[in-house]
């Protein structure tokens, strides 16, 4: 596909989204377009699925659901229809609380929790456009993973709608998670692999 990528004036929709390939992965935020290659690595799939185990076996009969990428998470200004939406992330992880937010598409809304997992090709975005995404969007819950690093920085979202400052576990910790009020602890140690 060609986008005109150099074009930065240029702003794309969840509809022209829609019309990409359905074999290339992009995101879009607030219309400017993230091409989401090349495929993670096998470390980061390893932690996303046993950190996926250990929400799913939880979340297990509730309410909340959790979902991994690609799942499209379609952000709103406000009450946009879904063709006119400029901004849709696929983190790779969400839960989602909010049942009225869960279409065949994916979330549309935002999300209660979300992790990314750091890549040297999308740290910068992660640590820097989508701190600021999520947090004005409102995400309860955002974690950054550092694969490398064995680290997981976690913020919360407090009452004036920002992210305080951070909490910072390595893989010897557990994490009580605060949207469910510590009753779910992630092991980190079984997150991450022994290389």
């Amino acid at each position: 596909m060609t986008l005109p990528l150099s074009k930065k004036e240029e702003k794309f929709t969840y509809g022209d989204y829609l019309s990409w390939p359905d074999e290339e992965r992009w995101e879009l935020i607030e219309g400017v377009p993230y091409d989401m290659t090349p495929a993670p690595s096998r470390f980061h799939q390893e932690i996303l699925m046993e950190m996926a185990r250990q929400f799913a076996n939880y979340l297990r009969n509730k309410a909340c659901k959790v979902y991994v990428a690609p799942f499209d998470v379609r952000l709103l200004k406000g009450d946009e229809k879904d063709e006119e939406i400029e901004t849709v992330v696929q983190p790779d992880l969400v839960v989602v609380c909010d049942p009225a937010k869960l279409d065949e598409k994916g979330c549309r809304g935002t999300p209660d929790l979300v992790m990314e997992i750091t890549s040297p090709a999308t740290a910068r975005k992660d640590q820097r456009e989508k701190f600021l995404l999520y947090e004005k969007a409102g995400v309860k819950e955002y974690w950054i993973v550092n694969p490398t690093d064995k680290i997981v920085t976690v913020f919360i979202l407090n009452e004036n709608r920002k992210y305080g400052r951070p909490e910072i576990y390595s893989d010897e910790d557990s994490i009580g998670v605060g949207l469910f009020s510590g009753d779910l602890v992630i092991d980190l140690k079984a997150a991450f692999p022994s290389k």
